[in-house]
């Protein structure tokens, strides 16, 4: 797949600052350059550091992998159901309450990367079966447009904002 420049009616306003974060590239690349640069990340953060929370209420670290995980099963979700011309509009999800339910701090890093690693190597070959025209395809969520390509773009964007956010403010 080439890289090309997703249009704006492509996405909610919401999800800008994620295709922006995830510039404009191959999108099985940016998965897989993606997955390995997230891995090895992880997997040099501190153990002492994985449950520490800046502030009272936000997230620890693991939270926020169990967060990507999530996430990218539901954006993976919606490109499958956009893919297979799939008309009927999605609803949103709360993150804060599936982050709550998921109890991430009681599993260990190894359980959390190796969840990871799985759900993203599945959404590569998701993404590897799409053809061109598939991507441009448009559905409905969370009362938005959205392309299959947008979501792509939005797993890779949406992984660089946590990342980002976790050395500025964990480390």
């Amino acid at each position: 797949m080439k890289a090309f420049q997703i249009l704006e009616s492509e996405y909610a306003d919401y999800y800008a600052n994620y295709i922006k974060k995830a510039g404009n590239q191959d999108i099985i690349s940016g998965l897989e350059s993606s997955l390995n640069n997230t891995m090895s990340f992880f997997k040099s953060i501190p153990e002492e550091k994985l449950e520490f929370r800046y502030e009272i209420g936000k997230w620890t670290i693991k939270d926020i992998i169990q967060h990507l995980i999530d996430a990218e099963r539901v954006f993976a979700y919606r490109a499958l159901r956009f893919a297979r011309k799939d008309n009927t509009p999605l609803p949103g999800f709360e993150e804060n309450d599936y982050t709550i339910a998921a109890n991430a701090n009681k599993r260990s890093r190894e359980e959390l990367l190796k969840e990871y690693q799985a759900v993203r190597e599945s959404t590569i070959m998701l993404f590897k079966n799409f053809d061109e025209d598939t991507l441009k395809l448009v559905g409905i969520a969370s009362n938005s447009n959205m392309s299959v390509r947008a979501i792509g773009f939005v797993i890779i964007g949406h992984e660089t904002h946590h990342c980002d956010v976790i050395k500025s403010r964990y480390l």
